[in-house]
C-alpha cells in the first residue's frame, strides 16, 4: 500500500465509520500510541499529535453523530446534499464503472469517496491516474472544501476539527500529486 492509499484509507475510515466501530480499534490504537505518524507520508506531525491527544472513541461518538448522522446532522457527509456535489446515482455509476465493489450505503459519502481513492490507487490499473483525477476533480473537490470547513466550524471536539484540517491538507497534497502526474503524462 503506497502513501496516497494510506492517506485516503485512514481519512476515509475515520469519516465513514462511527468512532466506536470495532473495525476502527486498530486505527485508534495507532493514534493513541503515537504510531500513526511513523507511517504518515506528509509533514503533519502537529495535527497528528492533536489527534492523538483527543482520540478516545467513546468521547467522540456524540460529536460524530451530531455532525454526520441523521436528517438533522450539522454537516451532511453526502456530496448530493451540497450545491456543488454530484447526485449519488452519478457517483455510484462512476465507481461501479471502475469495478469498485459497493454496498447499499450511499456511495457519495465523503468517507466512501476517500476509501474509493485508496481502492483506485491499490488497483493500479493503467488508467488509475485518470480515474483518480476524475474522482477528485468531479466528485470530491467541488464540495469537500465547504464540507471540511463546516466540520471545523461545527465540531464539538478537537478531534474532528483537527481531522478536517488534516484532511484538507492531505487532499490538497494528493491533488497536487495527481496534477503533476497528469502533466507528466500529458
Amino acid at each position: 500500500m503506497n502513501e496516497f492509499s494510506i492517506l485516503c484509507r485512514v481519512i476515509g475510515s475515520l469519516f465513514n465509520r462511527q468512532p466506536q466501530d470495532p473495525l476502527l480499534v486498530p486505527l485508534f490504537t495507532l493514534l493513541r500510541e503515537g504510531k500513526l505518524s511513523a507511517q504518515w507520508p506528509l509533514e503533519q506531525d502537529e495535527l497528528l499529535q492533536r489527534l492523538q491527544q483527543n482520540s478516545d472513541p467513546q468521547a467522540l461518538a456524540a460529536d460524530y453523530n451530531a455532525l454526520f448522522v441523521g436528517p438533522d446532522c450539522r454537516v451532511p457527509p453526502y456530496a448530493s446534499q451540497w450545491p456543488q456535489g454530484k447526485p449519488e446515482a452519478e457517483v455510484r455509476a462512476f465507481l461501479s464503472s471502475r469495478g469498485m465493489p459497493l454496498s447499499d450505503a450511499p456511495a457519495d459519502h465523503f468517507g466512501v469517496l476517500m476509501l474509493a481513492a485508496s481502492w483506485l490507487e491499490d488497483q493500479s490499473a493503467e488508467d488509475e491516474s485518470a480515474a483518480q483525477f476524475a474522482l477528485f476533480d468531479e466528485y470530491l473537490l467541488p464540495w469537500c472544501g465547504a464540507f471540511l470547513g463546516k466540520v471545523e466550524a461545527h465540531a464539538a471536539t478537537a478531534f474532528y476539527r483537527t481531522l478536517a484540517a488534516l484532511s484538507r491538507e492531505a487532499i490538497q497534497a494528493m491533488w497536487d500529486e495527481l496534477n503533476e502526474a497528469a502533466e507528466d503524462n500529458g
